[in-house]
């Protein structure tokens, strides 16, 4: 991680056919590949939300990722982020699916 950078918190909703086509588990080999901790999980409203923290540029990754390309047999129709602030310290040990 780079000095000087600090970090960030975003929370994400992602709609369109996000459940029952392994999102969850994409969203959580994409994070853990760039190195980002977190969580993902499905709503009773057929979104996939979560919150991601990390690098700056690392979190932009992940969300281009969730923006456009997410699991192979999602059709992402929209991705919202929101609650983005800078955190001085990681809030989770690594990057989970909740049940």
């Amino acid at each position: 991680m780079a000095e000087g950078e600090g970090l960030v918190s975003v929370d994400y909703e992602v709609s369109g056919r996000v459940q029952g086509v392994f999102f969850r588990k994409y969203t959580q080999g994409e994070a853990k590949r760039l190195g980002l901790v977190g969580w993902v999980q499905n709503t009773s409203h057929g979104t996939v939300q979560g919150q991601i923290q990390g690098p700056p540029a690392r979190v932009r990754e992940l969300q281009e990722w969730l923006r456009k390309v997410g699991s192979p047999q999602s059709r992402i129709s929209q991705a919202e982020f929101s609650n983005e602030k800078k955190i001085t310290a990681l809030e989770h040990k690594d990057f989970q699916i909740l049940k």
